[in-house]
C-alpha cells in the first residue's frame, strides 16, 4: 500500500448485499454490510441512496481509494453507474477502481498466484486467472439461463420440485408447513413480475441447508454443483493441473457436496471461502 494512501476502502458486492472493509495503514478497522449494488438492476439514484444512508455512517475519517469489486461491472460503460456513484459521494478520492466481482473473488482467493476461481453465491461465475487478471471467462448466462450450481439455480429447483408434487414427502410437508403461502402463481408473479427473482429464489437455500441430509437434496445439490463444474470449469483446459477455488455463501455453507463434485471429476480444490474480502485486503496490502 502506498505510503501516501491512509484509509482505503474495499468492497465485494454481489445481487443481495456487499461487503465492505476500511483498512488504515496496515490493519482493519472497520468491516461492515450493506445492500447489495448491481448497475444491472440499479440506477445511479438508488446507489448514491444505499451508500449515503448505509456506507458514510460507517466511515469516521475520509476515504483516500476505493476498490469496489461488484456483480454487473464487467466493463466500463456497464460499471458506469457505480463509479459515478462512488464518485459522487467521495469526491475526493485519489484512487478509484471499480471492477467485476469475478476479479474480487480471483484475487481474493488466489492472491498473487494463478488459479481457477470461482463464485457460487446468489449467482454463479468462473475464471482463468493469472495472478493479476483474469484471462478467460465461460460466461454465465444469468438467472433465467444459466447459473448452475448458484443459490437462486438451487432456490429454482426446490420450488419446480414442490409445485410440481416431486419432493419426498417429509420435505414436501415441511416446505409446506414453513411456506403455507406459496403456490404456482405466487411463485410464477415473483418469477416474472416482481424485482430480483434471483434474490427470491435464492432465498430458499436456507431451508435446502435444513435438509442436506436427506439423499433427495443431496443429489439435487451434487446435480447441481456437477452442472456447473462441467459446463465452465471443465471448458478451461488449465483445470487439469491449477487449482479450482471457490467463494460465495453456496460453496460455503454446501462445502461437503461441493468437494465431492469436485474430487469426482478429477480435479484439485483449492480454496473455498465464505466471501473473499479478507483475501483482497492481503492483495492490495501486498500489491
Amino acid at each position: 500500500m502506498s505510503s501516501k494512501t491512509t484509509n482505503i476502502l474495499i468492497a465485494d458486492s454481489g445481487s443481495t448485499k456487499t461487503d465492505w472493509v476500511r483498512v488504515s495503514e496496515a490493519s482493519v478497522r472497520e468491516q461492515f454490510q450493506s445492500t447489495g449494488m448491481n448497475p444491472f438492476y440499479q440506477n445511479q439514484d438508488e446507489i448514491i441512496e444505499i451508500l449515503k444512508a448505509e456506507v458514510l455512517p460507517n466511515l469516521p475519517e475520509p476515504i483516500d481509494s476505493v476498490y469496489f469489486y461488484g456483480a454487473g461491472c464487467a466493463d466500463e460503460l456497464s460499471s458506469k453507474p457505480i463509479s459515478e456513484s462512488l464518485k459522487s459521494v467521495f469526491p475526493d478520492l485519489g484512487h478509484l477502481l471499480v471492477a467485476s466481482d469475478m476479479l474480487g473473488a480471483a484475487r481474493g482467493l488466489c492472491g498473487h498466484k494463478p488459479g481457477l476461481a470461482c463464485i457460487l453465491g446468489t449467482g454463479a461465475n468462473n475464471a482463468l486467472y493469472d495472478g493479476a487478471h483474469i484471462t478467460r471467462s465461460i460466461g454465465s448466462l444469468g438467472f433465467w439461463l444459466g447459473d448452475e450450481g448458484s443459490g437462486s439455480y438451487l432456490g429454482k429447483t426446490l420450488l419446480v420440485a414442490y409445485l410440481q408434487g416431486e419432493l419426498p414427502e417429509v420435505i414436501q410437508e415441511d416446505f409446506k408447513a414453513n411456506f403455507p403461502d406459496i403456490n404456482r402463481l405466487s411463485v410464477l408473479d415473483r418469477a416474472y413480475r416482481q424485482p430480483f427473482p434471483n434474490r427470491y429464489f435464492a432465498g430458499f437455500t436456507k431451508f435446502i441447508a435444513r435438509h442436506t441430509h436427506h439423499p433427495f437434496i443431496q443429489e439435487m445439490v451434487g446435480e447441481a454443483f456437477a452442472s456447473f463444474i462441467t459446463k465452465y470449469i471443465r471448458k478451461h483446459p488449465e483445470s487439469a493441473h491449477l487449482p479450482v477455488s471457490f467463494t460465495g455463501s453456496i460453496a460455503y455453507y454446501f462445502r461437503d457436496i461441493l468437494e465431492k463434485q469436485v474430487d469426482r471429476q478429477g480435479l484439485r480444490i483449492g480454496v473455498i471461502a465464505k466471501a473473499p474480502l479478507q483475501g483482497l485486503v492481503d492483495y492490495h496490502l501486498v500489491g
